[in-house]
């Protein structure tokens, strides 16, 4: 095992999922200063840096799915060394659905300090912005490209109760929105993100069947993440289950308020809490019957 005072460092660069100036000064500070920096893509970095202003005086290699397994042990040797390797992958974060867990776990299995400079996320972003439930959620990454496959993948989700983010390309995202429509119901809520952060940004919010129609008629481009609410989200499964839910969010609403908090507020923080309609769970609480007790 190496000595963890060497000096070699792994370090996982997040880069900018859409315009170069979301990146950190440390971004710029590392690929300054790294000896070896590996890419995802060589010509992508370079552009990069170039924006960035950035003059990369260490040994560039590539590190792709294609060449993950013979290139992993030279950056071992060479951390084992004390060098420091940067890894970029094209955008995000590596070995979240991109290049970098078979380093980094061959890293940590040589006694090699792994560390990070933090940025963005497409994950992180498009559950941000999608008008879903965020306090619990689960990523899954791309679906299965087969269709009896990605039938089954889906169907062992359909129990899901986090919210869920799918990467998905282009071409397979009408296809796919459909699957998950037949699978968790097509009044399940989900949002489309799609080139976040970028010029075309575009969110599309709404529920499954209503996201097939528009993926159908409309071909969306670009990069898309999908966020789709879990099974205890208010619209997920049967009436009785989402009628179950807002007499329920309505009780919890009583309790916050019998303990001091405004109407308003108790509403707007359960109806997020739960995933329902705020407007639902208002007209629920108004139409309520009083409480005898």
């Amino acid at each position: 095992m190496a000595d963890l005072d060497s000096g070699g460092v792994l370090v996982l660069a997040a880069t900018p999922i859409g315009q170069p100036s979301d990146a950190s000064p440390r971004l710029s500070e590392e690929l300054g200063r790294a000896d070896i920096v590996a890419a995802e893509d060589t010509r992508r970095l370079r552009r990069l840096a170039s924006a960035l202003g950035v003059e990369i005086a260490g040994r560039v290699v590539s590190y792709f799915e294609g060449n993950e397994e013979m290139r992993t042990p030279e950056l071992v040797a060479a951390l084992e060394r004390g060098l420091r390797v940067v890894l970029v992958t094209d955008a995000g974060m590596p070995s979240v659905s991109d290049p970098g867990y078979r380093l980094v776990d061959a890293a940590v299995e040589a006694g090699i300090r792994v560390t990070s400079v933090p940025g963005p996320s497409a994950v992180v972003t498009a559950l941000a912005v999608s008008g879903l439930p965020v306090a619990r959620f689960g990523f899954e990454g791309f679906p299965p490209r087969r269709p009896g496959e990605r039938a089954r993948w889906f169907a062992a989700l359909a129990e899901e109760e986090r919210t869920m983010v799918f990467f998905e390309s282009r071409h397979r995202l009408a296809s796919t929105l459909s699957v998950m429509a037949e699978t968790f119901g097509e009044k399940r809520r989900a949002a489309v993100c799609r080139e976040l952060t970028k010029k075309h940004e575009e969110v599309r919010r709404g529920t499954l069947a209503e996201l097939v129609h528009w993926a159908e008629h409309h071909g969306p481009l670009g990069e898309i993440t999908v966020v789709v609410a879990g099974a205890s989200d208010s619209l997920a499964g049967s009436g009785e289950r989402a009628a179950r839910s807002i007499d329920d969010a309505v009780a919890i609403v009583g309790d916050r308020v019998a303990a001091g908090s405004s109407r308003k507020d108790a509403i707007a923080d359960v109806a997020r809490e739960l995933g329902l309609s705020r407007r639902e769970l208002y007209a629920a609480v108004v139409n309520a019957p009083p409480n005898p007790g």
